[in-house]
This record gives structure tokens, C-alpha cells and sequence, in this order.
């Protein structure tokens, strides 16, 4: 098995403890991750202090939202996944319009062009039209739109019951192999 590549971005939207349990998760599969890092939006950072107590930033490589000499960065050394979790309407508008003023953007713009992953996990709600489009747009370029809805078949009994159910879905989408709860199998 191929280890793998994987970036998570983190965005200025609430859903911190989503951010947080995905990297964690993570963390678990490092028998099928070669590389992981991190990069978060000073918005994004504001939201994680303010929702998760100020827990700590996991331990993996963090890079700077204009580090522009990042590996993935540059097609030459693109990550096989980049996850964005959570991602504002802000990020994914600009992802939609090919607009690279940061280095999640630009992430995300390498990501496509080389035809590897790119999920994004937005949390806003109401959605209007133009969110929609952009959704659309990302779809059609090749990106997976990933809503932080929950699950409820699993019958969770905690809000991070209910959200590991968005998490494992993440995972699985990721490529990730391991044992998540799946419909008619409990």
C-alpha cells in the first residue's frame, strides 16, 4: 500500500471540533500516511481558540498562509489529498474562481490541476445561490463538497459521536482504510 500525502487546512468557520477531530484521526493512520501537514487562516485560528478552549495545534508541520516555497505549493510536489475542514464560503469562493492570493487557495489550485483530492467541508447554513455555484463549480473542477452534516443512523449519543460521523466520512473519502460505521452494518 502507498502511504499517503495528506493537508489539512483549516479556515475562518465555526467547526473547529471538526478540524480537531480529523487530525487526530489522522494521527491513528500513520501506517497509511507518509506525510501530514497543517495550515490554518489567522480567522481559522481566532475560531479554534475561542471554540476548543484553546486546545493545543496537533504536532505536524504547520506552514504560513504565504509560504509560497511549501512542497505542495507547486505541482512538482504535490500532496495526494488536501482537506479543508472547516472551510469558510470565503475559501471556497475563491477556490471556485481560481483565485491563489494564499497558500490554501493555491493548495487547492494545485490539488485540481494535478487531478489529486480536494474535500471541503463547509459549515455554513443557510447556503445562498452564489455558495451553491461556487459548490457547483468545485464539483464540476473535480473538488468533493463534504457539508458538516451529521449523520444520525449511528445513533449518536454525544455531539463528537455525531460529529466523528462527518470525520469518518472524510476519512473514507480520503482513501483511508479502516473501520468506520457504514449503513446496515452494525
Amino acid at each position: 500500500m502507498n502511504k499517503q500525502k495528506i493537508l489539512v487546512a483549516i479556515t475562518g468557520a465555526s467547526g473547529s471540533i471538526y478540524a480537531k477531530m480529523l487530525i487526530e484521526s489522522l494521527l491513528c493512520y500513520s501506517e497509511q500516511i507518509q506525510e501530514l501537514g497543517l495550515i490554518i487562516s489567522e480567522t481559522g485560528k481566532d475560531i479554534w481558540i475561542d471554540e476548543t478552549g484553546n486546545a493545543p495545534l496537533p504536532d505536524i508541520p504547520l506552514y504560513g498562509m504565504h509560504d509560497f516555497s511549501a512542497p505542495f505549493a507547486s505541482g512538482s510536489g504535490v500532496f495526494d489529498t488536501l482537506i479543508i475542514c472547516p472551510c469558510s464560503m470565503g475559501s471556497l469562493g475563491r477556490i471556485a474562481n481560481g483565485v491563489s492570493d494564499n497558500l490554501v487557495t493555491r493548495a487547492a489550485d494545485v490539488v485540481l490541476k494535478e487531478r489529486k483530492k480536494l474535500i471541503l467541508v463547509p459549515r455554513e447554513t443557510p447556503l445562498n445561490l452564489i455558495h451553491l455555484r461556487n459548490m457547483t463549480q468545485i464539483t464540476e473542477a473535480g473538488g468533493i463538497i463534504v457539508p458538516a452534516s451529521p449523520s444520525f443512523y449511528s445513533h449518536p449519543r454525544s455531539i463528537e459521536e455525531a460529529v466523528r460521523t462527518v470525520v469518518e466520512r472524510i476519512l473514507q473519502l480520503s482513501g483511508l482504510e479502516g473501520k468506520k460505521y457504514q449503513w446496515g452494518m452494525d
